[in-house]
């Protein structure tokens, strides 16, 4: 009989430590939203070196717009927000304080990675600059990545704090309770895009930044109340495919589900409706393999890996492009790499970007073990450290959003 490795030690005992009414379905597809994430950005964020040795964003979408429907795939935020909403509904109802307590609790376990990645940056940039002699123009590259997915926290505590809000409307209304929001976004874009365009105010688009993100959560909120069952996930799926292939070549929206550089009009910031059409095609699909998963994920294999990611989630999400960063920037001082630090407009810098994905993610699993422990709760911290971590964050915000 052959010696059980110790990844296989490993893999068992995450196995046998999980309780038995854990959802496995669920915590697998909020890890593949998560990996989607550093995925989509470590493949479209290419850079640029300028006459200095500074960095700069590019994309390989202004080139390759063929590219696209790739972005159909790796855009999976309409999932994360699927089973976030899926899982406070859980949590909430299984609470023991009062309603604030809880949003109190789930915005804090938000914002201490947010605030711990903001003010460790805020350290490194003059440790960069006047250290390494780092050019202003890559920490200003580098800030904007920083913060680009940070947005999404912002958002997702928003919503999180309605939960109590959503659960009612679940209640009162099952599956349609999402129907308004949806609704809501149909009309901005008519407002936006519509005959009237050139007469509406450019903020417009931003009345889509809540309702556009809650969709999917509201359907995560209706699924855990189970107001939303097989037959509705059918529907979901169909109609957003319809509606996905209608906005697409009826009403000519853009392919690309991430912002494209020259582009005169974005699905993402804030989100169209077709992004809100793609939301309903995954969570329609999600809902209906979801007990295959389950039994997918009965693997101890399969699972563990599952279980990382999830413990990890902010911690990925808040430190991916500083993994990437890692790489790009020593790699300026070599002049350019392709897949690095060359132009993203051809299929060598596609395929090069490809083989550099290894080193980010390997980067990633050094930097989180350090960064880790900021998701924890920081019971050691007092209160003149936690000030002066909101200081430095508040700074580097600054920085980031003033470049």
């Amino acid at each position: 009989m052959k010696t059980p490795t110790k990844l296989a030690r490993l893999t068992a005992t995450i196995d046998g430590r999980t309780p038995a009414h854990r959802d496995r379905a669920i915590d697998g597809l909020r890890a593949l939203a998560l990996l989607a994430v550093p995925t989509g950005h470590w493949l479209l964020g290419g850079f640029t070196l300028d006459t200095g040795g500074g960095l700069h964003n590019a994309s390989p979408l202004a080139t390759f717009g063929a590219l696209a429907p790739v972005g159909w795939f790796l855009q999976l935020l309409g999932i994360f927000f699927l089973v976030g909403g899926y899982s406070s509904y859980l949590s909430y109802r299984r609470r023991k304080g009062s309603a604030r307590e809880w949003i109190t609790g789930r915005l804090t376990r938000l914002g201490r990675p947010v605030l711990g990645v903001t003010a460790i940056w805020a350290l490194l940039l003059p440790a960069l600059h006047y250290g390494l002699g780092v050019p202003t123009a890559t920490l200003h590259t580098a800030s904007t990545l920083v913060v680009q997915p940070l947005w999404f926290v912002g958002v997702y505590a928003v919503i999180t704090a309605l939960t109590p809000y959503c659960v009612r409307a679940s209640q009162r209304f099952g599956f349609r309770s999402a129907a308004p929001l949806l609704g809501s976004v149909a009309v901005v874009d008519f407002l936006r895009y519509g005959p009237y365009a050139d007469a509406m105010p450019s903020w417009v688009s931003l009345l889509n930044l809540l309702p556009g993100w809650m969709f999917a959560y509201q359907l995560g909120v209706s699924w855990a109340d189970k107001r939303l069952g097989r037959r509705e996930a059918w529907l979901l799926f169909a109609g957003g495919a319809a509606l996905f292939a209608t906005l697409l070549l009826a009403f000519h929206y853009p392919a690309s589900m991430v912002g494209v550089p020259g582009a005169s009009r974005t699905n993402s910031h804030p989100p169209s409706l077709l992004v809100l059409a793609l939301a309903a095609v995954q969570s329609g699909a999600a809902i209906l393999l979801r007990d295959r998963l389950a039994r997918l994920l009965r693997r101890p294999v399969l699972w563990a890996p599952v279980v990382i990611i999830n413990l990890s989630a902010m911690t990925i999400l808040c430190w991916h492009q500083t993994a990437m960063l890692a790489a790009a920037v020593p790699a300026s001082y070599f002049g350019e790499m392709p897949g690095l630090t060359t132009a993203p407009d051809s299929a060598g810098w596609i395929l090069a970007r490809t083989a550099w994905l290894p080193l980010f993610a390997g980067l990633l699993v050094v930097i989180a073990k350090f960064a880790q422990p900021l998701e924890t709760p920081w019971d050691r911290t007092g209160r003149t450290r936690r000030a002066v971590a909101g200081v430095l964050a508040a700074g580097f915000a600054y920085f980031a959003l003033a470049a």
